[in-house]
């Protein structure tokens, strides 16, 4: 499992690391250990998860439970020291703290409910799920309206948040600090600003990123690269799209897309004619799709580390192969040239 820095930090992490976010849902607690072992078995140092999860779906009676199945393996194993831990704050979420936006009172009381559930005394990683001033992630981006946003409020909920980022990283309940859904002028100020009040410095960037969306590669990539911060893409394997496993209207039992139809937003018309085609490379290069996808997204110049997720056990053992991939100069370009062809596709 090859290695890589996050940001600058000096922890080093797997180019693969662990999404959690069907713990507890789709993904019964002791398959979920079960799940865990195998993957620092396989060389996977990095697990992802967020105050929210489980999610598909959220509900206020599983809120918290993900957390505390990492936990109980921390707590059952002893093995937290081998582990790169990152979780999030959710923000005003109807489920957690009535909805109260992401602010220097709500970081504390967050920090410390996500320590209490998952048996740590340390968050390597911490996250914030959400701008409050809003996101064109989740298909938002048809709509996004960034001239409604308040800049004063923005960069003052920016100084202030950082501040209690800061205190947190002194008390040692926290060592660096990411953000999720975020933009490049977000990432930017929150740089900036830290800079300027000495702040924990942002070290990642945890946002969609696969074959089917590939909104990072350019002003954010140029930000990424330049700055020292690391992509997280999520959903590389574009929910599932991407493994082929829903082309020609199939919808396997217990899938992604058998619980909320239409995989939040990227099921649609177009869609389907691009996977063929990524499919379609992958035949031609005698390559699992999956593998393809995952190795792609984890190994473009930017990206720390590509979190995957994985219902069973034998998909996450599907998953883990994309360690052993090489993607040769010609793979790649026959991906760009899909790309090409079939930009956007949902």
């Amino acid at each position: 499992m090859k290695m890589k820095p996050l940001g600058r930090t000096g922890m080093t992490v797997s180019e693969l690391c662990l999404g959690t976010m069907t713990f507890g849902s789709q993904t019964g607690s002791d398959e979920a250990l079960a799940q865990i072992d195998r993957a620092l078995a396989a060389g996977v140092n990095f697990i992802d998860t967020a105050e929210i999860y489980p999610v598909n779906p959220i509900s206020a009676e599983t809120v918290g439970r993900t957390e505390e199945i990492v936990g109980a393996w921390f707590e059952k194993t002893g093995r937290r020291a081998e582990v790169v831990l990152a979780t999030k704050h959710a923000g005003d979420s109807k489920f957690i703290r009535d909805e109260a936006p992401i602010s220097a009172d709500s970081i504390p009381v967050a920090i410390e409910g996500s320590l209490k559930r998952l048996k740590t005394d340390v968050i390597d990683l911490y996250q914030f799920h959400w701008p409050n001033r809003g996101s064109y992630h989740f298909r938002q981006n048809w709509r996004f309206a960034p001239w409604t946003q308040d800049r004063a409020a923005t960069v003052q909920h920016m100084q202030d948040a950082l501040g209690a980022l800061q205190r947190e990283v002194e008390r040692g309940t926290i060592r660096a600090f990411g953000l999720s859904n975020e933009s490049t002028w977000g990432t930017a100020m929150w740089l900036r600003i830290a800079e300027e009040s000495g702040g924990p410095r942002v070290v990642t960037v945890q946002n969609e990123y696969s074959l089917l969306w590939r909104m990072a590669d350019t002003d954010l990539a140029e930000l990424m690269v330049n700055e020292e911060v690391g992509l997280l893409p999520f959903s590389p394997l574009g929910a599932g799209l991407l493994s082929g496993k829903y082309q020609n209207g199939a919808v396997p039992e217990g899938s992604r897309m058998a619980i909320n139809g239409d995989l939040g937003g990227r099921k649609g018309p177009r869609v389907f004619p691009a996977v063929d085609a990524y499919l379609a490379v992958a035949r031609e290069f005698g390559l699992d799709p999956v593998h393809m996808a995952l190795a792609w997204a984890a190994r473009r110049p930017f990206v720390a580390s590509a979190i995957f997720g994985a219902t069973t056990l034998a998909q996450l053992d599907r998953a883990l192969g994309a360690a052993e991939v090489t993607l040769s100069e010609e793979l790649l370009e026959a991906l760009d040239t899909v790309h090409r062809s079939h930009p956007m596709p949902y």
